[in-house]
C-alpha cells in the first residue's frame, strides 16, 4: 500500500492550491483518510480528517479557509486550501487508515512522502 501526494508548490499570501492523495496497492478498505503539517522546528498537527462517510474534522486555524473532501472510488483524498497565509508554510503529510489484504487484512496508519507548501508574504 503507498500514499502519494501531488500539488504542494510556492504561492503567494492570498492565494489557493489543491493537494491530492491517492491510495494504491492492496487496499481492502480505508476508514479516515487525512492531512498533516509540520512546519520548520515544529511537532506535526493535524490539519483536517475525513471519515469514510465523509464527517469531517479540522483544526481551527484552518476553518474557514481549508476544505478536505475524498473520492472513495479514486481512494483519493483532496485538501482545498484557500486564503493562504506564510505561516501555513509546511510539509503536508497525507495519512490513511487502511486494511491491506496482502498482509492478512493488517490495519493501521499509512503515510504519504509529503508534499511542501511555500506562502511567500
Amino acid at each position: 500500500v503507498q500514499l502519494q501526494a501531488s500539488g504542494g508548490g510556492l504561492v503567494q499570501a492570498g492565494g489557493s492550491l489543491r493537494l491530492s492523495c491517492a491510495a494504491s496497492g492492496s487496499i481492502f478498505s480505508i476508514r479516515t483518510m487525512g492531512w498533516y503539517r509540520q512546519a520548520p522546528g515544529k511537532q506535526r498537527e493535524l490539519v483536517a480528517t475525513i471519515t469514510s462517510s465523509g464527517r469531517t474534522n479540522s483544526a481551527d486555524s484552518v476553518k474557514g479557509r481549508f476544505t478536505i473532501s475524498r473520492d472513495n472510488v479514486k481512494n483519493t483524498v483532496y485538501l482545498q486550501m484557500s486564503s493562504l497565509k506564510p505561516e501555513d508554510t509546511a510539509v503536508y503529510y497525507c495519512n490513511a487508515d487502511i486494511t491491506d489484504y496482502s498482509r492478512h487484512y493488517y490495519s493501521g496508519d499509512y503515510w504519504g512522502q509529503g508534499t511542501l507548501v511555500t506562502v511567500s508574504s
